[in-house]
C-alpha cells in the first residue's frame, strides 16, 4: 500500500465521520449554547434543562437525517470491505 492510498483511505474515513457525527455534534453544540444563554439570562441553574434540550435535538436530528447518515455509513463500510484486497497487497 502506497502512502497516497493510505492518505486516500484516511480522507474517506474522516469524510464519513464528519457526515455521520457532524450534524449530531453541531446540533447539540448549538442547543447547549442557546440553553446556556437562556439559563444565564433568566438565572435558572438547572442541569437537567440542558440535558433534555440536547436529548431532544439528538432525537430530532436522528429522525430527520438518520436515514442519510445510515446510508453514508453503509456506503463507507461496503467500500472498506471491497478495498481490503488493495490494502492487503
Amino acid at each position: 500500500m502506497s502512502p497516497d492510498h493510505a492518505a486516500q483511505i484516511l480522507a474517506q474515513f474522516i469524510g464519513a465521520v464528519l457526515a455521520i457525527a457532524g450534524p449530531i455534534l453541531a446540533a447539540c453544540l448549538v442547543g447547549g449554547v442557546v440553553v446556556g444563554v437562556v439559563q444565564t439570562a433568566t438565572q435558572i441553574n438547572e442541569a437537567s434543562i440542558s440535558y433534555v434540550a440536547k436529548a431532544g435535538l439528538l432525537i430530532l436530528i436522528l429522525l430527520l437525517a438518520g436515514g442519510a447518515m445510515a446510508d453514508k455509513l453503509i456506503q463507507y463500510t461496503k467500500a472498506s470491505f471491497n478495498g481490503i484486497t488493495e490494502v492487503a497487497r
